[in-house]
């Protein structure tokens, strides 16, 4: 049996190769069904790719995590979006009840980076983190040095902290992180 894609939290985003699911039944969503109520339908070990996008921020996302990672097989990726905790999105949608930095998802590896990831608060644990980005917004020319900057921030982790720890944030507000973890 060929292991499967989802993408949770689909909304219109509908991909081909993927089961495309959401809360509601919207034109190309294959399931209907809340990812914050888990456990998730699919067999351990059964998807090679999660794709979870403008989703965690909504819920309250550990045991959604801890479904994701049963689900997927070894070596399996989730890719995630949030927002970073300086986006402007986090005061204007009043959905939202969770902010992230990028050290947020270190809590959820086997080996953190750094110490301060209390790996004991959960009982699953990803391998890496493959990919991590921040993005900045776009469209107005005003915002025309948020693509020097987030090339900038994003050259390395090293920068990415000193962003998120120096004036640069508040000066610069982040859009979203987006990241992939490997289980």
């Amino acid at each position: 049996m060929e292991a499967q894609k989802l993408n949770l939290g689909c909304g219109r985003d509908i991909r081909q190769g993927y089961v495309n699911i959401d809360s509601v039944a919207l034109p190309g969503v294959d399931m209907v069904l809340n990812v914050a109520a888990a456990p998730l339908p699919f067999a351990d070990g059964s998807c090679d790719e999660v794709l979870c996008q403008d989703v965690l921020e909504h819920i309250d996302y550990l045991p959604l995590l801890k479904e994701i990672h049963r689900v997927l097989a070894p070596g399996g990726r989730l890719v995630v979006r949030v927002p970073h905790y300086t986006s402007r999105n986090n005061a204007v949608d009043p959905t939202h009840c969770k902010t992230f930095s990028i050290d947020t998802f270190e809590f959820f590896l086997a080996e953190p980076e750094f110490n301060h990831a209390l790996t004991y608060y959960t009982d699953f644990h990803f391998s890496s983190i493959a990919r991590m980005r921040i993005t900045f917004p776009r469209g107005s020319k005003l915002l025309f040095l948020n693509r020097l900057v987030e090339r900038w921030v994003n050259a390395n982790r090293r920068r990415m902290r000193l962003y998120e720890l120096s004036f640069l944030s508040g000066l610069f507000p982040a859009e979203n992180i987006e990241t992939t973890l490997v289980r």
